[in-house]
């Protein structure tokens, strides 16, 4: 027997919609790659949607079409995914801090017929359009008076674009399950793997990351994205806050210390999130200027490992409270986020930031687990290691254009890449990725956690660790660190201030010292260059 309740599909229409009926006057606020503060409301967000699906309408932009952004967080990159999707199109949004072959590579795969870009990337893609296949208009996120002499394909300003056409249109409606947006993944090895999200698994998403252990936003809440749309759907905050309606506050382009405080002081932010480097810029922003934090109550870290030093520096002395959040991709991308949960409240202050340090407990529509190599599961008492594994309705099943390849076990569990540990009150941690975790005579050294202890160290400005070949141990970690401005630190300092902190077994074998430690597109460590660029280090105690 089948439940006597109205259909009523879950499309990201649904979303702005609410928005403008129910907080039509709450403000987005943007700042422009032009240089100006930009503000519009929910309602006329939804207006200005409409009007750009009708626009696409009229080029000939049908359901299922791919839809490219090469955009940085502003109400005009936030109105393209609802107008885009509000016609049963899919934007695409492409991360421009790739290389140019990756980029190309994945719009010809995703087979996209427009690109709306920012002016920051004109000259990017003007290098690149040649090589585009299947592109066939350009759309600058701009208006006449800003609009650039280019050489793109029938280029024309955002805002003309969209005056085309009045807002005179409805909503398609289609089944849940229709793709909604595309990301790729920014792997270090081969090419990037397209995740094909649905309007059903990104409104679900959206639901459970409001609640008050996740996200914990509401209408009462301004809330500044800075993790990037182009990043994983900005960890659905840009569903999450219209669906509740929350003030937006979009930073554009200028992500430094100083532009980001601006914003969150002028604008009264309340909730925030990003990466521990952009964090790390704010913070040494506000020690050298003895600057305030007077209306910011909560930071949601991730996309690697947040320092215990960051998280005890906002609390302690900004009053911010810090949560850890994990995810990926290939999850829409939130999985779990670090809140305190009521039996651990009562923790000492030692024992509550060790607590904060793991990466949390899933929310709702996520289920974990952890595994050994062939698939057996492992305890959760907190201290064995294995792979983490997920599933659930917003996490992928195959990888778009890769549909004959199976991604999931037995179960339909998704393994992450990550090895973990899962503790008896459902927190899991990270130490590691299953690539870069060190083998050292049949036992695991998680390098992430090497690298948070080096991290809190004061003089170290960043920190890596590689596993090294031995002859007797198979591998042994490798210390690598970048100085703070005009500190000094040599190798048996940082070494003695690693002592009594982890097993003696763990200990780095040497530490190198160098100028910039590279990073991947979206930021994080990459272990791949390194272990080239050390691949025939000499261990002292080789």
């Amino acid at each position: 027997m089948l439940g006597l309740m109205q259909n009523w599909p879950l499309l990201i229409s649904k979303v702005i919609d609410h928005a403008a009926s129910q907080f039509g006057n709450q403000e987005i606020v943007s700042r422009l790659v032009e240089g100006t503060i930009h503000r519009e409301t929910y309602q006329t967000m939804r207006g200005r949607a409409l009007q750009l699906a009708k626009s696409l309408t009229v080029s000939g932009i049908k359901n299922g079409d791919r839809i490219a952004t090469l955009a940085w967080n502003t109400h005009r990159h936030l109105e393209l995914w609802y107008g885009i999707t509000g016609l049963g199109a899919i934007y695409h949004t492409v991360n421009p801090r790739l290389f140019d072959d990756q980029i190309i590579y994945i719009i010809n795969h995703a087979e996209d017929r427009l690109l709306f870009l920012d002016l920051t990337f004109v000259p990017l893609v003007e290098r690149i359009a040649p090589k585009l296949t299947t592109i066939e208009r350009f759309v600058i996120l701009t208006d006449a008076a800003h609009m650039p002499q280019t050489t793109l394909k029938n280029a024309i300003a955002y805002e003309d674009y969209i005056a085309q056409s009045d807002s005179d249109f409805v909503w398609a409606v289609f089944d849940e399950n229709t793709a909604a947006g595309l990301c790729y993944t920014s792997g270090t090895t081969g090419n990037p793997k397209g995740v094909l999200y649905s309007h059903r698994s990104n409104v679900l998403h959206a639901m459970a990351h409001v609640a008050p252990d996740f996200f914990n936003i509401s209408s009462h809440d301004s809330v500044m994205p800075v993790v990037p749309l182009f990043h994983a759907n900005s960890w659905s905050l840009g569903f999450s806050a219209p669906m509740v309606g929350a003030r937006l506050v979009m930073p554009g382009a200028k992500l430094d210390g100083p532009s980001l405080h601006e914003l969150l002081e002028n604008e009264r932010v309340t909730m925030t999130a990003a990466v521990p480097t952009v964090w790390l810029a704010l913070l040494d922003h506000l020690n050298r200027t003895q600057g305030k934090l007077t209306t910011l109550k909560r930071v949601a870290i991730g996309g690697s490992a947040c320092p215990r030093a960051m998280t005890e520096a906002f609390e302690k002395h900004y009053g911010v409270t810090v949560a850890h959040a994990w995810g990926m991709t290939e999850m829409s991308p939130l999985g779990s986020f670090c809140s305190i949960k009521p039996d651990l409240a009562g923790l000492d202050d030692d024992a509550l930031y060790s607590l904060k340090m793991k990466q949390g407990f899933p929310a709702f529509t996520v289920e974990m687990k952890i595994t050994d190599d062939k698939g057996t599961p492992l305890p959760h008492d907190g201290k064995t290691f294995g792979r983490l594994k997920v599933r659930g309705p917003a996490v992928a099943r195959h990888y778009y254009g890769y549909e004959n390849e199976n991604m999931l076990d037995d179960a339909g569990f998704f393994d992450t890449g990550d090895v973990a540990t899962i503790d008896p009150h459902g927190y899991m941690h990270i130490t590691d990725r299953s690539k870069d975790v060190i083998k050292s005579g049949g036992e695991w050294i998680s390098s992430i956690k090497l690298e948070n202890l080096a991290i809190a160290h004061p003089c170290v400005a960043e920190a890596a660790v590689i596993g090294v070949a031995h002859p007797k141990w198979d591998e042994r970690p490798l210390l690598i660190i970048v100085r703070k401005k005009d500190a000094v630190l040599e190798r048996d300092e940082i070494l003695h201030f690693f002592e009594g902190k982890i097993a003696k077994w763990w200990m780095p074998d040497d530490v190198v010292f160098i100028d910039e430690i590279p990073h991947t597109a979206t930021g994080k460590i990459q272990k791949t260059a390194l272990r080239d660029m050390f691949a025939n280090h000499r261990l002292p105690r080789a």
